[in-house]
């Protein structure tokens, strides 16, 4: 039965029948090999999971039993056993799973390749994938895979939805060592290799990581995820020198600023050597920023990439950057817009060790908004793709979303600026003048709830995040795949698990603000309907639905914002007949008796999604209560419980959105079905 703390990484009584010698094991690196050694750890470790035994590691010594398991770089397997084990270098992390007569060898481009390595060998070998003469060569797509934490010194989290932080308590750091390891294995399990441990809201009042007060136990945080290759990111506040240094300003171009950074960071250094650096949110929602001073974002970057750079650290300055103070009134304003023009016009003025963070999509996190003009159009700057892992605006881990549906939609958007310039063809390693994205960031789902993430099913999301930024080209059906062979063992109660998670992103769009209009959600938590909460915000979150029409047009009629795309994406967008339908609203504004291409108005497809999504989270609470004796009634009841809260979330959202624009139009339903007045 699945033990629900140990997520994809469980016990289970599986037979070897790969025809490999898994008993003995001969390790061919030093003794002073940090993750290395925690390789063969966790080959130990998870043979005896899967198989009930732990293997005899030895140091190679220049023989070896033959047939046996050989751990090590492709160098040095190559160098002590005359291993040719790979045609051309690989990128960092990339590794060898090979096996011939002489054995089974699993080997690094590095030691952290070696680490992914073995990992990837014991998920294969828990699939029933592995066999003696296996081949597998890979390595991961994007250099910087990123968990971003929102988590508060005061122990909550901002968007945590399971339980409180896995850090902090009482303004204080606090931590279970065994479970930061547990956590640490789980990440680089999937090849996690940046973590940020705190908000990036750093909050006036609040104790601050980078003191020397704060930063002994920051340094054993790092030290528990040093072995398995995950570097830690600091969030910082871009105040810091008024605020902890007494400075009369912050000003990024003051040489006293400057001066304090560098002395400040060279004490961070002395305590975390290895500091992967720093992630900031500055000019956005409240946080300060260099535009207090005027100055722009390359001026505050590049202050921050002066003081890393002699320690080989980097700044990642977060794009979410927008007028929050916008009116109503005026339908020039679109803060979609602002990202692109705060910073594509300083493409090339940020120092090499600056890398922007812009999310996915314009917005901000909705379920139907499209992928952000920024990705491939930035031509001379480090940048990387920030999504959400964490359900704010995709049902607070309540309601069952598997994000890597979505995820694979951005990963097959083509920016359409040359050849090879779908999202998942430009994630690579920096080359001068090109638009390639280096990896990922993924605010997370994780907290204290014995099961990580609140729902069970929301395992899938953090497992899909680490495999689908390793290999964009993977499909969400395969990830989904793995996850619950993985967490659930072969049969088929895994693949109709995999049947819901596939199903479970549609039906949750269907039933949510329709067709790409954004924040009909809750101001409060960002839960459940509220169809106008944002209507008359300053945030500038409109959906500007009257009595005949409803979006808002961002086309070059309106607000320009289609002007941002290459010229191809832009006529594709600027067309509702050519527009992606989930997106559609987003872009246009409509009347309620546009034909859409089914056929049926806009209006009756607002109607009919509504009800569809209602009646298709009824269908998967059907499908989970058959499988109620395969499972164990903690984890049956549990999600249970959640997919119940689900249905009552879609009845609202169905009678709320549909009851709304029947009272705007005075239309109803052409099938007769039950809308309120």
């Amino acid at each position: 039965m699945l033990n629900e703390y140990n997520c994809w990484l469980q016990s289970r009584e599986i037979k070897n029948e790969s025809g490999i010698n898994l008993k003995t094991v001969s390790t061919v690196f030093s003794n002073n090999a940090l993750i290395s050694e925690q390789a063969a750890e966790e080959y130990r470790l998870g043979i005896n999971r899967l198989l009930g035994f732990s293997p005899m590691l030895s140091q190679y010594k220049g023989t070896a039993e033959k047939g046996s398991v050989y751990l090590g770089t492709i160098e040095s397997l190559a160098k002590e056993l005359k291993q040719n084990l790979s045609q051309g270098s690989l990128r960092e992390g990339g590794f060898v799973i090979k096996g011939n007569s002489d054995g089974l060898f699993i080997a690094g481009q590095d030691e952290c390749g070696l680490l992914y390595g073995v990992f990837r060998f014991l998920s294969l070998l828990a699939q029933g994938k592995a066999n003696a003469s296996m081949d597998v060569k890979e390595e991961p797509a994007s250099p910087l895979r990123v968990i971003n934490h929102w988590d508060n010194i005061n122990g909550t989290i901002e968007r945590g939805y399971a339980g409180n932080s896995i850090f902090y308590k009482d303004e204080r750091i606090d931590f279970q060592r065994d479970r930061i390891k547990d956590y640490a294995r789980l990440l680089a399990s999937v090849g996690i290799n940046r973590i940020s441990i705190n908000n990036v809201n750093v909050r006036f009042g609040a104790r601050f990581l980078i003191t020397e007060e704060m930063l002994p136990k920051v340094a054993e945080l790092a030290e528990i995820f040093r072995p398995y290759g995950i570097k830690l990111l600091l969030c910082v506040n871009f105040n810091s020198p008024m605020i902890i240094g007494k400075l009369p300003t912050s000003d990024p171009t003051d040489k006293a600023v400057i001066e304090w950074w560098n002395k400040q960071t060279e004490i961070v250094y002395s305590f975390i050597p290895d500091l992967a650096g720093y992630l900031i949110k500055a000019d956005s929602e409240g946080q300060p920023g260099p535009f207090q001073y005027g100055k722009n974002h390359a001026d505050g970057a590049n202050t921050f990439a002066r003081a890393l750079k002699p320690h080989g650290g980097v700044i990642i300055w977060r794009c979410f950057v927008y007028n929050a103070a916008q009116d109503w009134r005026d339908w020039s304003l679109d803060r979609p817009k602002a990202a692109y023009d705060n910073f594509i016009p300083l493409d090339g003025q940020f120092d090499d060790n600056v890398i922007l963070q812009p999310k996915f999509g314009p917005l901000d996190f909705q379920v139907g908004e499209p992928v952000a003009p920024m990705f491939g159009a930035f031509k001379k700057t480090h940048h990387i793709m920030e999504v959400q892992i964490t359900q704010e605006y995709t049902g607070h881990q309540i309601d069952l979303c598997y994000l890597p549906w979505v995820w694979q939609i951005i990963m097959d958007f083509n920016t359409d600026y040359g050849p090879n310039s779908t999202i998942k063809e430009l994630v690579g390693p920096y080359k001068e003048g090109s638009s390639f994205i280096e990896g990922f960031a993924g605010v997370v789902n994780v907290g204290l709830d014995n099961n990580w993430t609140g729902h069970t099913l929301a395992q899938a999301n953090l497992y899909g995040y680490g495999r689908i930024i390793w290999d964009p080209k993977l499909s969400a059906k395969d990830i989904a795949r793995e996850w619950t062979l993985l967490s659930f063992g072969p049969g088929s109660t895994g693949e109709k698990i995999d049947d819901i998670l596939m199903k479970s992103y549609r039906t949750y769009e269907k039933y949510n603000a329709p067709f790409g209009v954004s924040f009909m959600c809750s101001p409060m938590g960002h839960y459940g309907p509220h169809i106008e909460g944002y209507e008359f915000s300053r945030w500038g979150t409109y959906h500007r639905a009257n009595s005949t029409a409803v979006g808002v047009d961002r086309t070059s009629k309106g607000t320009g914002y289609t002007n941002q795309y290459s010229p191809t994406v832009s006529a594709m967008l600027e067309n509702p007949a050519t527009c992606p339908e989930e997106n559609i609203l987003f872009i246009h504004r409509l009347r309620y008796d546009f034909v859409m291409r089914n056929g049926e108005t806009l209006l009756q497809n607002i109607y009919n999604t509504h009800f569809e999504g209602y009646d298709e989270v009824e269908a998967m609470i059907a499908e989970w209560k058959s499988l109620e004796k395969s499972l164990s009634p903690e984890v049956y009841k549990s999600v249970l419980s959640r997919f119940e809260r689900q249905l009552n979330n879609a009845r609202e959202w169905r009678d709320q959105i549909n009851t709304y624009f029947y009272r705007k139009t005075g239309i109803a339903d052409k099938q007769g079905r039950k809308i309120y007045e």
